[in-house]
């Protein structure tokens, strides 16, 4: 096998990507709330990448990858698969660049992802995310030369992620707070391992959690066991954004290392994290970028009298979808 830590980004990277974004990001600067804060015994703080341009921390990572490549290798135009998030980010870092992308998306979807990456100019390939293999949708676009921008097991789109464990870092800081734990949502692990990548070198001390659905919690295992485990086939989620079949190679290889464990949370506890988020932070959060939020109500990490920081990771949802979730759970 490969050697892949010869691959792996570090800490320098991350600076690289972050001085890379300068100007193009939105602040997302850490908000609170006194009534969650009462609720849970303890300071949370939210990192609301909801705001973040196209909606959610993707871009992040999708510029970073697309600004790293050669000007001939970006001629050729770029091909990346996702369920809408990574999508949008990818689809806006090529309009930027002024290149070609075509974006494979499976066909559950939430319809208001996949109107926007149409509308950034991307070429849109619906497939069936459980009967399809997503690799083989996306071969001829490659065979013709388009570079593949991964969703997650890739150095630049870690890296990319990772500015936002910088800013958590630096921000606690001038807030003159230090934080205890951070939990982060977790699908192939791209911004989970860029975050606690970047907080376990500016603050060592920190625990970094992961937060996954149940079923879907292949990186929480992969963590126990000590190696990469498979989801089981045939589960659902409302958490459509972070529905992977496994961990990344790379991802895993910083995750195993930085982090302190993971919490499967359920569709009623994610839905229940939504509705806090409304009343309280008067945020709207899609299900898979609630999934943090709901860990704090699993008793798995001590909160009493400590600092926790919670990335609300993504906020593009189907306001009908949204509202039914909401009201249902």
């Amino acid at each position: 096998m490969p050697d892949i830590s010869q691959s792996l980004p570090g800490i320098e990277d991350v600076r690289a990507a972050a001085a890379r974004l300068s100007g193009l990001i939105v602040d997302t600067k850490l908000v609170e709330s006194a009534a969650l804060n009462e609720k849970f015994g303890g300071r949370i703080l939210f990192k609301p990448e909801i705001l973040q341009r196209t909606g959610s921390f993707k871009f992040r990572g999708a510029y970073n990858k697309i600004s790293s490549l050669s000007a001939e290798e970006r001629s050729r135009g770029v091909v990346a698969f996702s369920s809408g998030n990574h999508a949008q980010g990818v689809a806006a870092s090529a309009r930027i660049f002024g290149v070609a992308s075509v974006i494979a998306m499976p066909t559950d979807a939430p319809a208001i992802k996949v109107d926007n990456v149409r509308r950034m100019g991307a070429e849109v390939v619906l497939y069936d995310r459980f009967g399809e293999d997503r690799m083989t949708v996306v071969k001829p676009y490659r065979d013709r030369g388009m570079v593949l921008v991964p969703p997650f097991d890739d150095p630049a789109i870690i890296a990319g992620q990772g500015t936002i464990g910088l800013e958590l870092v630096a921000e606690a800081r001038s807030l003159g707070v230090h934080l205890d734990a951070v939990i982060i949502p977790c699908g192939g692990g791209g911004l989970s391992s860029g975050i606690s990548l970047a907080v376990k070198a500016g603050s060592p001390d920190t625990e970094v959690w992961v937060a996954e659905p149940e079923h879907f919690d292949d990186t929480r295992r992969s963590l126990a066991s000590g190696a990469r485990v498979s989801n089981e086939a045939g589960h659902r989620s409302i958490c459509d954004a972070i529905l992977t079949p496994e961990p990344g190679a790379l991802t895993f290889e910083i995750n195993r290392k930085t982090l302190a464990g993971g919490i499967a949370v359920s569709d009623k506890a994610t839905a229940a994290a939504m509705r806090d988020a409304a009343t309280y932070l008067k945020l709207v959060v899609e299900p898979g970028g609630a999934v943090a939020f709901a860990a704090l109500s699993s008793g798995e990490i001590d909160l009493a009298g400590k600092c926790v920081a919670v990335v609300l990771s993504g906020g593009n949802t189907d306001l009908g979808t949204y509202a039914e979730i909401i009201a249902s759970h």
